[in-house]
């Protein structure tokens, strides 16, 4: 006999779960949609111990999206936006998260989808997504903040759309995440850290806290706190990076698209951006994964290497001294695999297939 589920049993995606907080959905929109979102909000409790026994830590794993990062959130909305425009096309720069979820919606909607990459600048595990998913790859020689330029230059087709976060359709649907935060804690968190690249992630969740604090569905809204690498942090700095560098590909940009959006949340949230450097990410991108169970790329680890930086420097630091805390990590371990493996010890060479053989090499460890 067929099981048949209720139909809350069965989560459709961002749009329909949130469809009456989209104005930019209306009935004639064809969604476009591979069921994201509702990803899950988990205790820290290890890190929780280390700030200190009045703080509760979550993370909220946003690389258990149908592409593995957060970026399916923007695209779900951006791509049904594409589509009931007459789009023919989508086009996108990226360092490789956006590049994967525009290919794969693209594919969903039956759209063909352009990428522009930094050559040698992206991970993978990212560029196997965006030609599994089909998309027509172009790689330039320059750096991230280059090809965006260069979408914007190629912006003039009406039969193209782009997908980066320049689209303010991204923002509406990443700023979902925060209403999903409410609804599992009863409330918004006081403080929210997050990895900043080209700064849309930020400003769409201090969107979604300012919305339902204005709607009564919260009491608050978090400080927004935002961590750039050391070598790639034009907002703690106050001026572009021309040529930025950091393990964390994700957020290796020198000029932000969203910078004054981010600005704008973290002055009105009472927030900061800060910076950790390459060795605090890989640390922290270590220490999550044999802590805590959790495997995110290098850049998502970016907000939780901003946490534990807090603790080593004492006192409040960006972080409350009680309540609730938040780490947004943006993408799965599995996207970028290099820079564990190259941490790595080689591994030992093969022993005999024998109970002996085997418990001496446990013992060699």
């Amino acid at each position: 006999m067929q099981k048949i589920f209720p139909p809350t049993l069965h989560d459709r995606g961002v749009i329909a779960r949130w469809r009456a907080w989209l104005p930019d959905i209306t009935d004639a929109t064809p969604v476009v949609s591979l069921n994201e979102g509702s990803t899950p909000l988990i205790h820290s409790p290890r890190l929780s111990a280390l700030v200190g026994r009045d703080v509760r830590v979550f993370l909220k794993y946003e690389g258990l999206n149908p592409t593995g990062s957060f970026k399916d959130r923007g695209m779900t909305v951006a791509v049904s936006k594409a589509l009931e425009a007459g789009a023919r096309s989508i086009l996108c720069a990226s360092t490789g998260n956006t590049s994967a979820a525009a290919a794969a919606y693209a594919a969903r909607a039956g759209l063909a989808c352009i990428v522009l990459l930094p050559a040698g600048k992206i991970a993978l595990g990212k560029l196997v997504q965006a030609i599994a998913y089909g998309a027509k790859i172009v790689t330039i020689d320059g750096n991230f903040d280059d090809a965006l330029q260069l979408v914007r230059e190629l912006a003039d087709d009406p039969a193209i759309a782009i997908v980066n976060s320049i689209n303010p359709h991204r923002l509406e649907g990443q700023k979902t995440a925060s209403f999903e935060i409410i609804a599992e804690l009863g409330d918004a968190p006081d403080a929210h850290f997050l990895p900043v690249g080209n700064a849309g992630n930020i400003s769409a969740y201090h969107r979604g806290y300012r919305e339902w604090l204005t709607l009564g569905r919260a009491t608050r809204a978090p400080r927004m706190i935002g961590w750039q690498a050391a070598g790639a942090a034009p907002i703690f700095h106050g001026q572009p990076v021309a040529k930025p560098e950091t393990v964390a590909s994700a957020i290796r940009i020198g000029n932000p698209a969203s910078w004054s959006l981010a600005s704008a949340a973290v002055a009105e949230s009472g927030g900061a951006v800060d910076i950790v450097s390459d060795d605090e990410i890989l640390a922290a991108q270590s220490w999550l994964a044999r802590h805590e169970g959790i495997f995110v790329e290098p850049a998502s680890a970016a907000s939780v290497a901003g946490l534990l930086k807090c603790v080593r420097q004492g006192g409040e630091c960006h972080a409350p001294a009680s309540g609730t805390i938040v780490c947004t990590v943006t993408g799965h371990g599995l996207k970028d695999t290099v820079t564990v493996l190259d941490r790595a010890a080689a591994l030992a060479p093969p022993v005999p297939a024998k109970r002996e053989a085997i418990l001496a090499a446990l013992d060699e460890n």
